[in-house]
């Protein structure tokens, strides 16, 4: 299978994989079939964008769940930084721990970033909106954090 982060990819099957993440739990994509699901890709816990996207995400998150989907935060920090990241801003959707890099390369969302003048490899704030049958129905690259949950939204309630 291609890379699902090709434009093409757009309409074809997202392949497995599995995390873990907050609460205890591990996510496994194929586990979420049946309903569709928004997994947004982001830096670092408690950053000032990062903070931002997350609140938004949470604040519509009934929004979210009204419309059948639920939603998924990724970026490479531990287990712990995320239950800390979540506690503080009261998210109530869960944060997946990819470490090694695993979805971040499926997905094609680490980049070289400049910080402070040197190059390094950082998480492009990216976000896939895939369908309930487990295809990539959208996928939002280079994002701005502000205002982008509501528009991941409005793609959400029209699949």
């Amino acid at each position: 299978m291609s890379n699902p982060s090709t434009p093409s990819a757009v309409g074809l099957e997202v392949p497995d994989f599995s995390l873990p993440a907050t609460a205890g739990k591990t996510f496994t994509l194929s586990a979420q079939r049946g309903s569709p699901l928004v997994v947004y890709f982001y830096p670092k816990d408690s950053t000032p964008g990062c903070t931002t996207e997350a609140q938004q995400f949470r604040d519509l998150h009934a929004e979210f769940v009204k419309a059948g989907g639920s939603v998924w935060g990724v970026s490479r920090d531990s287990i712990k930084s995320h239950e800390n990241f979540k506690s503080v801003l009261g998210l109530p959707f869960e944060l997946l721990c990819d470490a090694d890099e695993t979805a971040c390369i499926l997905f094609d969302v680490i980049k070289m970033k400049n910080m402070y003048g040197k190059l390094v490899k950082g998480i492009e704030r990216s976000t896939f909106l895939i369908d309930r049958n487990g295809k990539l129905a959208r996928e939002w690259r280079a994002v701005k954090a502000d205002g982008h949950a509501a528009e991941v939204l409005t793609a959400l309630q029209a699949l």
